[in-house]
């Protein structure tokens, strides 16, 4: 399912600092993953961020695995910004159970992003996700690149997915 782009919502004056994020994304070339407690994969994304004129943009993230198509992982939730600052936040779901918000600061067209909060199902698959570390770039040539660094309960923060997207919409 896809979440619209509002074209006819005027954007809400609390988002301009983001609106470089509105549209659909598709990744260019598979993105890559790695973590030393799974074999390393390839897979495709799809980013979704729009908005209904409120001071929040909306977002889904769909994964699918670059070989099989499989349906991976798959994200949704909001992105909102404190008004008169840099300062923004994540606020996700995932279908793996986990409810994670993220918070950091917008430097020109780059989101810097770390945990300030999880909570998972009570019967989450372990090793349980401790952190999270997400940027988005937007680089010179209009490509968005997402890199996600994470830590769980037996290993320290290290990069585990890489992925540049192109703007489809």
């Amino acid at each position: 399912m896809a979440c619209p782009f509002n074209h006819t919502a005027e954007l809400n004056p609390a988002l301009l600092p983001l609106d470089w994020l509105l549209g659909t994304w598709e990744c260019d070339e598979p993105g890559e993953g790695c973590f030393p407690s799974i074999k390393p994969f390839r897979y495709t994304e799809t980013l979704h961020f729009s908005h209904v004129g409120q001071p929040v943009i909306n977002f889904m993230f769909n994964a699918f695995n670059a070989e099989s198509k499989k349906p991976l992982h798959r994200e949704c939730g909001f992105i909102r910004m404190q008004p008169q600052n840099n300062r923004v936040a994540l606020i996700i779901a995932q279908n793996s159970g986990l409810v994670e918000i993220e918070e950091g600061e917008l430097t020109g067209q780059r989101l810097n992003l770390q945990t300030h909060a999880l909570a998972r199902i009570s019967f989450a698959k372990e090793p349980h996700v401790q952190q999270i570390c997400r940027v988005f770039q937007l680089r010179p040539d209009g490509k968005l690149e997402q890199t996600v660094s994470m830590a769980t309960d037996n290993q320290p923060l290290m990069q585990h997915l890489h992925i540049t997207y192109r703007r489809s919409s």
